[in-house]
């Protein structure tokens, strides 16, 4: 059996090939990597040459894009995303679903008692469950509707962790302590089980959001939560992800991006509504 290359056996990948790649990625996930991020993403690339046991970029990129069950591109792509995030983060958002967003929703829905919510991507969770505990613990009406609350990424692993529900004591730091003994079960070393209603209430599916075929099950959906992932895409893919968006959510539905992402930078078949100081996007109803 040979052994894998050395990562200092692997030439250095050129300026055309590197072009040729990121080229690549972008039709495939929309990710737009600039010039100031080579070193990032050349560091990974080198990682999964050695590990597929590529001698040089030809022949990994040959794999890449040739291989039929499609197994290494799932394997890069989980490597080149950015999965920083922890419980009710950015919670001014949070607050606006609450006071906000679901009471407009709710006066507005006459013929059915059910809500969609979609949080994209959910890296390995910490959104979608912060979302269902806001709605247990501070919507007075929760009880009265169907809540359906969908969660996907294109990263494999990171779902994976997410339909585990552990997390440890970095992604837990703002959670309140009453929340985390109400919800949450000790697993040592710091790592604390969320409870297993939730990690079963919430439907986590692996997704590609810049392939329609993927996004066409997604639809009248209520609200998205699709916060600091924009900033990945060039205009043109931003432009395409929130013209899907508009597609997918029901009329009078919100969209929630990151605070540094603007949707009038994007498209303006949105408007802007504001809930408090939290300024989100809303489909009108006409």
């Amino acid at each position: 059996m040979s052994s894998l290359p050395r990562p200092d056996s692997i030439p250095p990948i050129t300026d055309v090939e590197y072009a040729k790649f990121c080229e690549f990625l972008y039709r495939k996930t929309g990710m737009c990597f600039v010039e100031n991020k080579k070193y990032y993403v050349e560091r990974r690339l080198v990682d999964r040459i050695v590990k597929t046991g590529s001698e040089n970029f030809r022949d990994y990129f040959m794999l890449l894009r040739f291989q039929a069950s499609g197994e290494e591109l799932q394997s890069l792509v989980n490597v080149m995303t950015v999965n920083e995030t922890y419980f009710f983060r950015e919670d001014y958002q949070f607050e606006a679903l609450i006071n906000g967003m679901l009471p407009a929703l709710a006066q507005s829905k006459t013929r059915d008692k059910r809500l969609r919510i979609w949080s994209v991507p959910c890296s390995s969770g910490e959104e979608p469950y912060s979302i269902a505990l806001m709605i247990l613990e501070k919507w007075p009406q929760a009880d009265a509707w169907d809540i359906e609350i969908r969660a996907s990424d294109i990263d494999s692993q990171i779902l994976a962790s997410a339909k585990a529900g552990i997390f440890g004591a970095r992604s837990l730091s703002r959670v309140p302590p009453q929340i985390l003994q109400r919800y949450f079960t000790p697993r040592g070393e710091g790592n604390y089980k969320i409870c297993d209603e939730l990690c079963q209430s919430i439907d986590f599916s692996l997704v590609n959001i810049t392939d329609r075929a993927q996004t066409e099950r997604f639809r009248e959906i209520d609200i998205i939560f699709c916060r600091n992932l924009l900033i990945y895409f060039d205009d043109v893919s931003r432009r395409e992800t929130v013209e899907m968006f508009y597609e997918a959510l029901s009329p009078g539905g919100f969209v929630c991006l990151g605070h540094s992402e603007s949707m009038s930078r994007m498209s303006s078949i949105f408007v802007p509504r504001r809930f408090g100081e939290t300024l989100v996007y809303q489909k009108p109803r006409d």
